[in-house]
């Protein structure tokens, strides 16, 4: 009897260090050298009948030089940016590193050589990230505009689609630059649509009700999120409430996309790299 508990609890140990094996290069390899295309409709008020099936692809937290997500990483995401032919590409924040374990610094220059081979016929779009302020967000700044990038720092674009236009209005970060939200937003024509661009959706509870859809990142989907327990970690002072997806209060809607690259620790677990590929419909 002895030896066959013997046998048993080795047979366990055996089969447990194969499972946590296992899940540590799910967790710390497979996953977040992955890349996924999420394809999401979102239907939204106050929007143009000619502007329904406007795609726009988004790409957030890249964290350029996060294991994994290298200037070659990067190449691959591009690439299956432009191969889904979006009408308008989105940055939103956090091209930079501070850091994350196993990680190396590349420069934003570097970053935004490769970022210059989006194309999108609305064009390609940008707002900065704490990780980007942290480090030097004038230098990121310049590095995206001088690749045709146009960064909006508390800045509005109008453009036009299909003969009507809309309005992006790109917001500072708010953990580093602060709350110009109300100011920003006054100087849009209220007759026209709203997309709300935001690195921190934390903003969101502030949002007004004329802005049709406020687009976020930031928190990578919590970069962990387990079963039952859920998401482990998120950077927000409302916990889990704006970690992941599409969010909809009092009729507002915001939608949260988990990034590309990891911060702090190189890890991935349920949670995917992911460029999203939006498509805009009318409600």
């Amino acid at each position: 009897m002895i030896r066959l508990a013997n046998s048993r609890l080795k047979k366990a140990f055996w089969i447990s260090l194969l499972a946590l094996l296992i899940l540590g290069a799910w967790a710390f390899w497979w996953e977040p050298s992955s890349l996924r295309i999420e394809h999401r409709t979102i239907a939204i008020q106050r929007w143009h009948p000619e502007h329904s099936d406007l795609k726009i692809a988004l790409m957030s937290d890249l964290h350029v030089g996060s294991p994994h997500w290298d200037l070659e990483k990067l190449g691959e995401a591009v690439a299956a940016t432009n191969a889904e032919n979006p009408d308008l590409v989105l940055l939103l924040g956090d091209f930079v590193i501070h850091g994350v374990i196993g990680g190396h610094f590349v420069t934003p220059e570097q970053i935004s050589n490769e970022l210059a081979r989006l194309h999108a016929p609305l064009g390609v779009v940008a707002v900065l990230g704490n990780h980007d302020w942290w480090y030097n967000g004038e230098r990121v700044r310049h590095a995206l505009e001088s690749q045709g990038i146009q960064v909006l720092e508390n800045q509005n674009l109008r453009l036009t689609y299909r003969g009507r236009a809309f309005w992006l209005c790109g917001l500072a970060d708010f953990w580093t630059r602060g709350d110009e939200l109300s100011q920003t937003l006054s100087k849009i024509d209220d007759t026209e649509p709203v997309l709300a661009l935001t690195h921190n959706p934390d903003i969101f509870p502030e949002m007004p009700g004329r802005v049709s859809l406020t687009l976020a990142g930031h928190t990578h989907g919590g970069q962990v999120n387990l079963p039952i327990v859920g998401r482990l970690i998120v950077p927000s002072v409302f916990g889990r409430r704006y970690a992941y997806g599409l969010v909809e209060e009092d009729g507002r809607k915001l939608f949260v996309t988990a990034g590309l690259g990891t911060s702090i620790l190189p890890v991935r677990f349920r949670v995917p790299p992911e460029i999203v590929i939006l498509r805009l419909v009318e409600q």
